[in-house]
C-alpha cells in the first residue's frame, strides 16, 4: 500500500514538473489590425514570458470570425526585435476574429489562442491612437496651394519677361509636391509630435497666444488678392476655424524651438545669433527625430 501511494505520489509530481516545464507565453498585438478591402493589411505581436521579450520564436497565426463562416486564414509572421513578430493578412471583412498562434521554440510547440475585433479604419494614419483622417490632408493640400498662390502672386509683381516665365514655371512644378500624400502626412505628424513633445514638457497655448499668431497670418493672407480669393471659395468660416486649430499646435511648437534657442545661447553666450539660431535648429530636428521614433504610427496604405 506504502509503495502505492508513493509511486502515485511520485508520478504526481512527475506530471506537475512536466506541465511547469511548458512555455507560458502571452500574445499583446502592437500593430493594430484594419480591414481594408481586398488589401493586405500589416499587423505585429509582442510575444513575452514573464514579462521578457522572447526571441527565436517560429510563429504562425490562423484567423477565423467567431460569428461567420468565412474560412480560415492563415499568416507565417517574421521575427523582428526584442520579441515582435509580424507579417501581413488579408481579411474578408471586418469584425471578431478569433486568432489561434502557434508558437515553436528548441522543439517544443505551443498554440495561445486570442480574440481580436478588426476594424476598419478612421483615418489614412495614427499618432498613438489619435486619427489623420483625409479632411486632415485636404486642408493641408490647401493649405499648401494657398502658399503657391501667394508666391505666384508676389513673383508677378516682383519680375517681368523670361524671370516671370521662369518663376511661375518653378511654382507650377511644385504643384504634384505639395499635394503628395507622404508629403502631407509628414507635415502633420511633424507638428502634431512636437506638440505632443510640449505639452509633456508642460507647455500651454492659450487663446490669447493663439488669437496672436492668427491675426498675423490673417494679416499677411490679406494682402493678397489670390489668397482671399481660394479662403473664400474653400469658406472662411470653416477656414478660420480650422486654421485656430492648427495654431494651437504651431503655437505649442514654437515654445519648444524657444526652448532651444534659449538653451543654445546659454550653453554658448559669446556666440553669434545667426549661429545660435542654426544651432538650435540642429537640436530641434534631432529631437524632432527622437519624439517621432518614441510615438506609436501607423500609416493605412
Amino acid at each position: 500500500m506504502k509503495k502505492t501511494m508513493m509511486l502515485t505520489a511520485l508520478l504526481f509530481l512527475a506530471i506537475l514538473a512536466g506541465c511547469s516545464s511548458d512555455p507560458k507565453y502571452k500574445i499583446e498585438v502592437t500593430k493594430p489590425i484594419y480591414f481594408q478591402a481586398d488589401t493586405e493589411v500589416p499587423f505585429e505581436i509582442m510575444v513575452t514570458e514573464e514579462e521578457k521579450a522572447v526571441e527565436g520564436l517560429d510563429v504562425s497565426a490562423a484567423f477565423s470570425m467567431t460569428n461567420m463562416d468565412h474560412g480560415m486564414t492563415e499568416v507565417t509572421l517574421t521575427e523582428g526585435s526584442e520579441g515582435k513578430y509580424g507579417g501581413n493578412v488579408k481579411l474578408p471583412m471586418g469584425g471578431k476574429y478569433e486568432i489561434a498562434f502557434t508558437l515553436e521554440k528548441d522543439g517544443k510547440k505551443t498554440e495561445e489562442v486570442i480574440d481580436y475585433e478588426v476594424k476598419k479604419p478612421e483615418g489614412v494614419a495614427s499618432i498613438n491612437g489619435d486619427w489623420i483622417t483625409n479632411e486632415n490632408l485636404d486642408f493641408y493640400k490647401f493649405i499648401n496651394s494657398l502658399q503657391l498662390a501667394i508666391n505666384r502672386e508676389t513673383d508677378q509683381k516682383r519680375y517681368t519677361g523670361d524671370q516671370l516665365k521662369e518663376a511661375l514655371s518653378y511654382w507650377d512644378s511644385q504643384e504634384k509636391v505639395v499635394e503628395d500624400k507622404n508629403q502631407l502626412l509628414t507635415q502633420i505628424i511633424r507638428l502634431r509630435a512636437m506638440a505632443m513633445l510640449a505639452e509633456e514638457k508642460g507647455h500651454t497655448a492659450s487663446a490669447a497666444e493663439i488669437d496672436t499668431e492668427i491675426n498675423k497670418v490673417r494679416d499677411q493672407y490679406n494682402q493678397f488678392e489670390s489668397a482671399k480669393a481660394m479662403i473664400k471659395e474653400y469658406g472662411e468660416e470653416k477656414f478660420w476655424e480650422t486654421e485656430k486649430q492648427q495654431y494651437q499646435l504651431i503655437v505649442l511648437s514654437q515654445k519648444v524651438q524657444k526652448d532651444m534657442i534659449e538653451k543654445v545661447n546659454k550653453e554658448n553666450p559669446e556666440m553669434a545669433q545667426q549661429e545660435i539660431n542654426f544651432q538650435a535648429q540642429k537640436q530641434y530636428e534631432e529631437l524632432l527625430v527622437s519624439q517621432v521614433n518614441s510615438l506609436k504610427i501607423q500609416v493605412i496604405r
